[in-house]
């Protein structure tokens, strides 16, 4: 994959491409970061990229010419057609579900916008997907485009180690995940479930998918509306409700 990143502020993401799990994999060859400082597409002398917006009010708004000549100019050097996403608090909620369908694309151009907000045009007639990773208002896209970054990075074929990691990440699978522990079993007085001690995997399996349908009752009870239950996870459910009165 091929992820080009478009941004006033470049230098902000050396420190996160050069650690961990992003390092690693465009070290193997998985993945590969660009990131342009979209200023220098400005055709002006002082090389400007904001104006004040039509009309009058606060703030400045970044010019269609900059960012529309610098995707053009990434375009003509991929292999395909690459999705351009615009980071915007307007934008539709950033998910699992949606890493999981951008990490399946060739090539995404990521742009971070500053000041007010972009020329309606960048939207209308640029931009493929307009994401936003909360109901909150940050400085710029940058941080935006991290998350969003790290998030598919992540679920590329041989970025981690074992495979099965994100597959059953929380909302992957639609719920939250179960409850994890490692040694010692007794730490403190605070203890490992004994299921999980017993070597009995289809008891453990059971534990594990009674705990992630608890979790996600107790704290993410929305994401069930839409889940659907097997017959096995309604009788836990039910066995859960009975437990804690829910």
């Amino acid at each position: 994959m091929k992820i080009d990143i478009l941004s006033l502020f470049p230098d902000m993401f050396t420190g996160v491409f050069q650690q961990s799990i992003l390092k690693k994999a465009a070290e193997s060859g998985i993945v590969s970061y660009q990131v342009t400082d979209f200023r220098e597409f400005a055709d002006n002398k002082h090389k400007r990229v904001d104006d004040y917006p039509y009309g009058g009010g606060a703030g400045m708004v970044l010019m269609p010419q900059p960012l529309f000549d610098a995707v053009a100019a990434i375009k003509r050097r991929s292999e395909g057609n690459p999705r351009v996403l615009l980071m915007t608090p307007q934008g539709e909620r950033f998910t699992q579900k949606k890493a999981e369908e951008l990490a399946k694309e060739k090539h995404l151009i990521i742009i971070c916008g500053h000041y007010e907000g972009f020329d309606e045009r960048v939207r209308e007639h640029l931009a493929t997907d307009e994401l936003s990773i909360g109901d909150y208002v940050l400085t710029g896209g940058e941080l935006a485009a991290m998350v969003i970054v790290d998030s598919v990075v992540r679920l590329l074929p041989g970025v981690l180690g074992n495979e099965e990691s994100p597959a059953t990440d929380s909302f992957s699978t639609g719920l939250l995940e179960h409850p994890q522990y490692t040694r010692p079993a007794d730490f403190r007085g605070m203890k490992v479930p004994d299921v999980l001690l017993s070597g009995n995997h289809a008891l453990i399996e059971r534990w594990r998918k009674k705990e992630s349908l608890r979790r996600t009752l107790e704290r993410r009870p929305d994401l069930l509306e839409n889940y659907p239950l097997d017959e096995t996870e309604k009788a836990l459910l039910e066995e859960i409700k009975k437990e804690t009165s829910i």
